[in-house]
């Protein structure tokens, strides 16, 4: 579930800052099925990783973290 999040998010900030899964992947220096992977939440990103892709789109670390929901 959290990778699911984690992808969705990573996702949306590629597509909002103009990047193809090809063009992100290859300045992450991982392969296109790799982000693909993450992306569809089949993978969970390690904390490295999301440093990398929080840098390379200029968002911060936070804004990558899935939010917790409320229990309410």
């Amino acid at each position: 579930m959290e990778a699911e999040i984690y992808g969705r998010r990573i996702r949306a900030f590629r597509k909002l800052k103009g990047f193809t899964q090809e063009g992100l992947a290859r300045n992450l220096g991982v392969s296109v099925s790799v982000l693909g992977e993450i992306e569809r939440g089949n993978r969970t990103p390690t904390n490295d990783f999301l440093l990398l892709v929080a840098k390379q789109l200029n968002v911060s670390l936070e804004e990558l973290f899935p939010k917790e929901q409320n229990p309410n």
